[in-house]
């Protein structure tokens, strides 16, 4: 079935809905995990928390479509942010998410987290290559890990590059406990509550039942956000989509994988009411850029069948979000509105960046004290000239082209309702998507993920 096997095996905490006009400190838009984080820990400091969540179970966007994987590995990076940024901001990311990591093992019930190692694969003479890249900036960065060539994988591999003392969780289980710890902390959290309209000069917002919040602060944790004009973070964002296939196994693996070659593979295992289950996923491509997706799950699929023996229960896809540099947007979303904050641009890695996020926004708001360097290396405000302009060009060219052959070749296509873009039918998912920003409808015309906030109109 086309479901994530998170949500298809786990029952989400049922929330009401927005019913009352209200006033709050902060307002937090998107109940995903960074959101729900967020109100716990900013509720714990004592903060008036009002969430609202647009889907009718908090958890259904991208956090129960994700693959759980609790981990500062976060693939190719290190070498990567050395070069963008410097060996500096590299070694903080990593100190950031780790301890990430570090504080949830903590945190969660241990139903909820397993503690495993994480690591990165190849195959191929090119794969082997830049993973000896990889494990040279972690020699640099003092980042504890190991070449093997040992694995639980059924078929051969090159080497492998091992980071012990990570993690990985159900994050539906996740948002449940979360909610019950925020709610006992005297957050208000609302599900079937979709935000439509912000007014930033009059702080408040306004729902689609016409309900309206007051607020000081308001958080937008709504994964494509849908004021990112403010900071032009529009055009600094790209959008992928991903797919991944979920079977029985006969036990679990002490590991989680992810190559390096292409295309990327995703594993990893996981128990849910006694039963053990395996997941693998990859196949990318641009979001909204692809009519027929099939053959990205078909690709899987077999491999599922060919290395695992087993045929895949569950199938589902997930989007994610790039910015220019690789590190997140978490912050002010621009000079001009210090009282509005983000946090998007995760890259696939939402897990570990999203109790980033949460302890950066609620010292930010608190005024509490942040881990050095934390508020300047993930400012939605940073200026990487170069890398973001580059950004611009393709992403933004990508959807003026969009925009008009859109209008060309599919003129009978629903128009996306957040600027005009013509949507694409999905036929594996069944839904419409829009190639520009990544929205995308069910097949009534509803809102499954922004930034458009209003329905479609079908005919």
């Amino acid at each position: 079935m086309t479901q994530s096997l998170w949500l298809a095996t786990s029952e989400s905490v049922s929330l009401p809905s927005l019913t009352d006009s209200t006033t709050c400190d902060v307002c937090i838009i998107g109940g995903g995990l960074t959101g729900l984080y967020t109100a716990y820990v900013l509720a714990k400091a004592g903060v008036d928390v009002v969430l609202l969540e647009a889907n009718t179970h908090i958890s259904h966007g991208t956090t129960g479509h994700s693959t759980g994987k609790l981990t500062a590995q976060h693939g190719l990076l290190y070498a990567n942010i050395m070069e963008k940024l410097s060996v500096e901001e590299a070694r903080l990311y990593y100190q950031l998410n780790q301890l990430a990591v570090e504080k949830t093992l903590q945190l969660l019930p241990k139903e909820s987290i397993q503690q495993v190692d994480s690591m990165l694969y190849c195959q191929t003479k090119e794969g082997y290559k830049q993973l000896l890249n990889e494990w040279n900036a972690y020699k640099v960065l003092n980042i504890k890990a190991k070449i093997t060539s040992e694995t639980e994988l059924p078929f051969a591999i090159t080497k492998a590059l091992s980071m012990s003392h990570q993690a990985q969780i159900n994050p539906v289980s996740v948002c449940n406990f979360l909610v019950k710890k925020a709610l006992s902390m005297g957050a208000r959290l609302y599900a079937n509550t979709r935000v439509q309209q912000l007014r930033l000069a009059q702080n408040d917002l306004h729902t689609e039942n016409n309900m309206s919040v007051q607020y000081n602060k308001l958080i937008l944790g709504t994964h494509y956000p849908i004021e990112a004009f403010k900071g032009l973070q529009l055009f600094k964002l790209s959008n992928s989509r991903s797919y991944m296939v979920a079977s029985k196994i006969s036990d679990t693996f002490h590991g989680q994988y992810l190559s390096v070659d292409f295309p990327s593979r995703s594993i990893r295992t996981t128990t849910i009411n006694d039963e053990h289950y395996i997941l693998l996923g990859g196949a990318n491509h641009t979001a909204g850029q692809t009519t027929n997706t099939e053959p990205f799950y078909d690709a899987i699929q077999n491999e599922m069948k060919e290395h695992f023996e087993q045929e895949p229960l569950f199938r589902w896809s997930a989007q994610d979000i790039e910015t220019p540099d690789m590190v997140p947007y978490v912050g002010n979303i621009s000079h001009s509105t210090p009282n509005v904050f983000i946090a998007t641009g995760y890259r696939k890695w939402g897990i570990s960046n999203s109790f980033v996020a949460g302890d950066l926004l609620s010292s930010l708001i608190t005024g509490a004290k942040a881990e050095d360097g934390a508020t300047a290396l993930y400012a939605p405000t940073r200026t990487k000239f170069g890398a973001q302009f580059m950004q611009m060009l393709k992403v933004g060219g990508f959807v003026a082209k969009e925009f008009v052959t859109g209008y060309v070749k599919h003129a009978n296509a629903p128009t996306c309702t957040h600027l005009g873009c013509k949507t694409k039918w999905n036929d594996a998912d069944e839904t419409w998507d829009c190639p520009c920003h990544g929205s995308r409808f069910n097949v009534q015309g509803e809102v499954l993920e922004g930034p458009a906030v209003f329905p479609l109109k079908l005919e």
